[in-house]
């Protein structure tokens, strides 16, 4: 016991001035606890309990958070011990609690730890994802049949009060792809910390959540899907088997359009569908029936019918003046 009385006097003398952002809570022969938070969501409670025959076994710990992953917690609790038996027959409080500090200073990915094994498990074979707890930074590269996004994710110290940010280091899909990739990852990274400047009625009052996992899941899923989408018109495969015979001239006739909705098109052949009757209540797309938003086509179904009638009294007309022309020749 005085070994112990010792160490606790020690503890609570040294701990929170040896250990940044430590607090602590209790420290009696029972129980040691003690708080160390880095941030609100990167914070650990150690509870600590002195076994008999203490120090010539290892303290048992316990470490909980309510925003850490059990996962991590288990692993970290592991290595505790592991650290707590290296120092069997001496004070072993003071070693565990800085180990702990260390890892969240040393782990700010930490905060995540659970959102990136869910990312990993949505990765194909060819995809990789490396991550860099120097810099707080996520490295994904998505293929899919030789179509490819890289992209650079930082973490924030503050995560996930603060929302995730994303840049584009390589990509071969055309550009108007490449955009909407990026600026709609970020705009829901965005939703997921920002309240909406004009809430519903009777919404439920707004709270920040973790944006990694919605941003880079649409991300994932959409970089897999587009090379093998279909034109909803002609049923062909949209993007060319090489990357590098993709169309970027938005009004070539084969340049992939993608509406609201998420399906896309040939440009050509959207155009011609557009401009095809029936037009009444608008154009709805023949994959999902929602109706077709594109900001190229801006017309209402009265202008766009009334165009389409004119064109048809027009080729009438030319069918007319062909059918005189043949009659004269006659």
């Amino acid at each position: 016991m005085p070994l112990i009385d010792d160490e606790l006097d020690e503890l609570k003398r040294c701990c929170e001035n040896q250990i940044p952002d430590s607090k602590v809570v209790a420290a009696v022969p029972a129980m040691v606890r003690v708080e160390i938070t880095k941030t609100t969501f990167k914070k650990i409670v150690c509870c600590l309990m002195f076994p008999n025959d203490y120090p010539n076994k290892h303290i048992l710990i316990e470490l909980k958070s309510k925003t850490l992953s059990d996962k991590l917690l288990s692993g970290l609790t592991k290595v505790c011990e592991d650290e707590a038996k290296k120092y069997l027959g001496r004070p072993q409080i003071l070693k565990v609690l800085k180990l702990v500090a260390k890892f969240i200073e040393d782990n700010p990915l930490c905060s995540c730890s659970e959102e990136i094994s869910t990312l990993r498990s949505m990765l194909g074979s060819e995809d990789t994802l490396k991550l860099s707890q120097k810099t707080s930074t996520i490295n994904l590269t998505i293929t899919k049949n030789k179509y490819l996004l890289k992209t650079k994710i930082t973490i924030p110290e503050n995560y996930p009060h603060d929302r995730v940010e994303i840049k584009t280091s390589d990509c071969n899909f055309p550009r108007v792809f490449k955009v909407w990739f990026i600026e709609n990852s970020k705009e829901l990274a965005r939703r997921c910390v920002e309240a909406p400047k004009k809430p519903k009625p009777n919404a439920p009052k707004f709270e920040v959540k973790p944006s990694l996992l919605p941003a880079v899941r649409f991300l994932i899923e959409n970089v897999q899907r587009y090379p093998e989408e279909k034109c909803q018109i002609c049923k062909q495969i949209l993007f060319p088997e090489d990357p590098e015979k993709v169309i970027h001239n938005e009004k070539a006739a084969a340049h992939v359009e993608r509406v609201y909705c998420g399906h896309a098109y040939h440009h050509d052949c959207l155009i011609l569908y557009m401009k095809t009757p029936p037009f009444q209540n608008g154009k709805n797309c023949p994959a999902c029936g929602n109706r077709i938003y594109h900001e190229k086509w801006k017309v209402t179904p009265e202008l766009a019918e009334a165009r389409w009638a004119t064109e048809q009294a027009k080729l009438r007309e030319l069918g007319d003046v062909v059918e005189f022309i043949r009659d004269c020749t006659l």
